[in-house]
């Protein structure tokens, strides 16, 4: 039995989304979330991998889904930035003001990461706080 109109006529009741296109949005979310956890890659000592980690990610599935290629794009500006700025600290280490700003770099780096990562598994676009827009759309 239809839902009755003001008219008394049956309309059909609205559609759903179907569940192959929830599950693909499904996916592009945990895609983001891989896409920002994969710069963790940096903190287990492989080299540039949290540069590499979120490049890969965002280039093999941006085309796919759209929400990979905006948080991607976000995830890659953000480690460039914590890459220029670790690189800045770095000379400042002479003067020792690096010794202390490396390691909150690097806890900086950890924490909005996982911010990021929960974000994205809700479906939520995350903007990192202090990412120089080195990707535009």
């Amino acid at each position: 039995m239809g839902i009755e109109s003001a008219t008394g006529g049956n309309q059909a009741p609205a559609l759903a989304p179907s569940g192959a296109t929830a599950d693909k949005e499904k996916r592009g979310h945990d895609w983001a979330v891989f896409c920002h956890l994969a710069a963790l890659l940096g903190f287990i000592g492989f080299p540039f991998g949290s540069v590499v980690g979120p490049l890969i990610v965002w280039l093999v599935k941006k085309d796919e889904y759209l929400f990979v290629d905006e948080q991607g794009r976000e995830a890659l500006n953000f480690q460039l930035s914590m890459l220029v700025y670790s690189l800045g600290a770095l000379l400042l280490f002479c003067f020792f003001i690096g010794l202390a700003l490396l390691p909150a770099l690097k806890l900086l780096n950890l924490v909005f990461a996982i911010v990021a990562a929960i974000n994205a598994g809700q479906g939520k676009p995350y903007r990192y706080p202090i990412a120089i827009p080195f990707l535009r759309k």
